[in-house]
């Protein structure tokens, strides 16, 4: 919070406190109403002061009697009215909501790096903990002095409408005082009328002539109409004083609780707020030495990593070298296998050899034999051709 606002809110702290001290009046047993009969000189002027606005010939005096005393009321009350529909209630309750809500955003497990996202945050696309955590504070700051600079002004307006509470609730007990009069005033003007006016006027129609007893009947009756009316009147404000006399305690309840609100903002701006921007930095640094932890972790962590790998790789290694320089040119199974080989290819070519000598040995015998019979087969195929047959050698020969 800048310098400026903490000395903004330390001014509104003492007109908080000058508030405070205001007792404000209430109504005792002063404020009851007294008959003229029983009124000091100066009330029971201002009771005979009421009685002559009554004219009971004039029915708007006795519709508008007492009025006169709302009228200062009525003016203070449409003023404080026009400020009420200028003026939004929710956002002071709505800053200070904000602000808890801002602060609030940094919890613990947020700041936690390594903590996964809940599925919440997944379904609804949130940023991973540390890039949330590191946007929130790059606003944060701008945040909380522009909401500090709303409270400030909802402070103002609530101290504004203390004061005029002040005036409403001065002027509503005057009111309810001045209804006491009038209805006093009022009282005292029927009792007149009841043990006077009527009752004369009542003689009046029983001493009139025939011919005009009509007339002064009908006065007698708007007599009494206008009497019932002063009644009536009375009666309203009567139910009236009553009324205000609810609003005292009403308007004192509101006023004490925009002054515990103007308090609690007060101590928002000039208490918490300084300490949650005190939490924030603590926060941060936390923050950071988690980051150079976690970095001097990875970095002995890799280091480790590097010893156990060369050493695994420098055993693996330095096995298969031995290995390989212990082993001969050629190797033994190997040189037995190709002897091996070597005798069997022997053995089969001798094997084959003397195979086809054989085959060759009854392949000459089958050619003598053919030739044979071929041979025969040519000689007898000769003796047909010259005449000499199977008995050849054994005819009578010719002389």
């Amino acid at each position: 919070m800048s310098e400026n606002v903490r000395a903004k809110a330390e001014a509104a702290l003492a007109q908080v406190e000058e508030i405070s001290k205001v007792i404000l009046p209430e109504p005792v047993e002063a404020n009851a109403i007294v008959p003229l009969a029983q009124a000091d000189a100066m009330q029971g002027a201002e009771i005979r002061k009421r009685m002559d606005e009554i004219d009971m010939a004039d029915t708007n005096s006795i519709v508008s009697f007492g009025s006169a005393a709302q009228a200062e009321l009525q003016e203070i009350s449409q003023s404080m009215l026009q400020g009420v529909r200028n003026k939004d209630v929710g956002p002071a309750g709505n800053s200070l909501r904000d602000i808890v809500t801002t602060i609030r955003g940094f919890s613990v497990s947020e700041l936690d790096v390594r903590r996964e996202r809940t599925w919440w945050e997944k379904l609804l696309g949130k940023a991973a903990p540390f890039a949330k955590f590191t946007a929130k504070f790059e606003t944060v700051q701008g945040q909380i002095d522009k909401i500090t600079d709303d409270l400030l002004r909802h402070e103002h307006v609530l101290l504004k409408d203390i004061k005029s509470l002040d005036m409403l609730y001065e002027k509503t007990l005057t009111f309810y005082d001045e209804l006491a009069l009038y209805i006093a005033a009022g009282e005292e003007k029927l009792k007149d009328l009841d043990e006077n006016y009527i009752p004369a006027k009542e003689a009046e129609v029983q001493a009139a002539a025939e011919n005009d007893q009509v007339m002064k009947a009908q006065e007698l009756r708007d007599l009494r109409a206008a009497r019932d009316d002063l009644e009536r009147r009375v009666h309203d404000l009567k139910l009236t004083r009553q009324v205000t006399m609810q609003s005292l305690p009403s308007i004192r309840l509101v006023q004490e609780n925009d002054k515990s609100l103007v308090t609690k903002i007060n101590s928002t701006l000039v208490n918490t707020v300084p300490l949650w921007e005190t939490q924030l930095a603590q926060s941060v640094t936390i923050q950071r030495s988690a980051e150079a932890a976690a970095a001097v972790r990875d970095a002995n962590d890799l280091t480790n990593e590097l010893l156990t790998s060369n050493a695994k790789n420098l055993r693996d290694a330095n096995k298969m070298i031995r290995e390989e320089m212990e082993r001969g040119v050629f190797d033994i199974e190997a040189v037995k296998q190709a002897n091996a080989d070597l005798i069997g290819t022997i053995e089969e070519s001798l094997q084959i050899a003397d195979e086809g000598k054989a085959r060759r040995a009854a392949a000459e015998e089958e050619l003598k034999k053919m030739e044979k019979e071929l041979r025969d087969t040519l000689a007898a195929a000769k003796a047909r051709k010259d005449g000499v047959g199977d008995t050849a050698g054994t005819a009578v020969p010719q002389g």
